[in-house]
């Protein structure tokens, strides 16, 4: 019974994992200008969580 619900839960973990935000993000750049302004913003942090400010 619970063979087909861990199966969902370690694809998912899985899937969780493999996930790479900002190699996506560089993977649709459409020619090497387009690239280089995207690695700068992910240099200048596009993909950083910020601190909460209360």
């Amino acid at each position: 019974m619970l063979k087909p619900f861990a199966k969902r839960i370690s694809a998912a973990l899985k899937r969780a994992r493999d996930f790479d935000p900002e190699y996506d993000y560089l993977s649709e750049a459409m020619d090497l200008v387009d690239l280089e302004r995207r690695q700068r913003e992910i240099d200048h942090g596009l993909f950083r969580r910020r601190p909460f400010s209360f």
